[in-house]
């Protein structure tokens, strides 16, 4: 495993700089835009621009996916929410507040689209956390609009983070070879 997997789990989590093309040109070499990992939407605002997904919060998660996607083809995928700028921490409170204003369903799909057309991203591999964002995404983003759709266990279970890279990898090889599958037959 690569340096920051071997580094203590939390380790530098917090650190935005590397987001600094000019002061890190190499991440542009790290960066993907064909595979999208999308959580639901932020549990709390930031004053700091991409400080989602890099939580120095000591009950924060996140960590869990920069250790699950370490030394595999997904390390340095684009990282967003399917829902923009609605904080809550209760994923059940938030749909129900997206049943009662559908609008706010539109416009962050919508938003998630510019998004995409900003990468230059064409049919990614969209790599859902949890139930909630996977059902939004194929319930409002058509099938052709990406190559493959797979729902992840989300990083805040309260699971380890090695058990956590283990059902990642376990969910994603069990997609290929349902997609393989699929592919092969008549």
């Amino acid at each position: 495993m690569c340096d920051a997997a071997a580094r203590a789990p939390k380790s530098n989590i917090e650190d935005l700089s590397i987001l600094d093309v000019a002061a890190t040109p190499t991440t542009l070499q790290v960066l993907k835009n064909d595979i999208i990992m999308v959580g639901l939407n932020i549990s709390r605002s930031f004053a700091e621009r991409f400080r989602n997904f890099h939580d120095p919060s000591p009950s924060a998660n996140d960590f869990k996916i920069r250790y699950a996607f370490t030394d595999t083809e997904y390390y340095g995928a684009y990282m967003t929410d399917i829902i923009k700028n609605v904080e809550m921490v209760n994923s059940a409170e938030l749909l129900k507040h997206l049943r009662a204003f559908p609008s706010l369903v539109r416009s962050s799909v919508e938003a998630f689209r510019e998004e995409l057309r900003d990468l230059g991203s064409q049919r990614p591999t969209i790599l859902a956390f949890g139930s909630a964002a996977h059902d939004l995404i194929a319930e409002n983003i058509s099938r052709h609009e990406y190559s493959s759709l797979v729902q992840l266990i989300h990083y805040s279970h309260r699971i380890g983070k090695e058990k956590y890279r283990e059902t990642v990898l376990a969910q994603l090889s069990s997609h290929t070879a349902q997609v393989t599958g699929e592919r092969q037959q008549p």
